[in-house]
């Protein structure tokens, strides 16, 4: 068989073996991510795997450079490459994809057993809400911008003290009685 067939067969048995599952995603029809792990887990991680032309006579590229991985420190991921990498060294002219996401879920606490995760910006955002809290804060003790009609409304309501006269909300109870009030028989 030439190398498309294989990857055609390889195609249609991942389809079918990982339908419905959540780990696996096909980016492409040569582009796939796996994720080890749950999401929840700290030791959880993306795999990128993308076949090459003459796949899987040569192996694939893989990578773990997804923003998921982030929180994983470069000596881990070196580790965890090295591993892959003698896994495909050892499954070299036959389908391997399977092989490499069932042996990656089985070795995951052993791939990650030095794992300390990275405290990034990403992970520091409760410290990011104290200052746009006190942002908002000085936002509400800037004053309401007014239009010139309004500002003309209010000046020829106030007197030269800038002040409203007495009783300027007062309801008038004699409009109130002809316009709102019960009827009385």
């Amino acid at each position: 068989m030439t190398a498309n067939e294989d990857q055609e067969m390889e195609l249609e048995a991942l389809r079918s073996i990982y339908e419905g599952d959540e780990c696996f995603k096909e980016i492409s029809p040569v582009s796939f991510q796996f994720r080890i792990g749950d999401l929840e887990d700290s030791k959880a991680f993306l795999l990128d795997i993308t076949w090459t032309q003459s796949y899987p006579e040569s192996a694939p590229n893989m990578s773990l450079d997804a923003f998921f991985n982030n929180r994983i420190a470069s000596e881990t991921k070196q580790l965890i490459m090295s591993k892959l990498e003698e896994q495909v060294e050892a499954n070299l002219g036959t389908a391997m994809m399977y092989t490499l996401f069932e042996w990656a879920k089985e070795n995951q606490e052993a791939l990650m057993e030095n794992h300390q995760p990275i405290v990034t910006a990403v992970t520091l955002a409760p410290s990011n809400d104290v200052t746009a809290n006190s942002s908002a804060a000085k936002k509400k003790e800037k004053k309401e911008q007014l239009t010139k009609a309004q500002k003309r409304r209010i000046i020829s309501r106030t007197d030269n003290k800038g002040e409203l006269p007495r009783g300027w909300n007062w309801v008038d109870v004699i409009k109130l009685s002809k316009t709102g009030g019960k009827e009385e028989d």
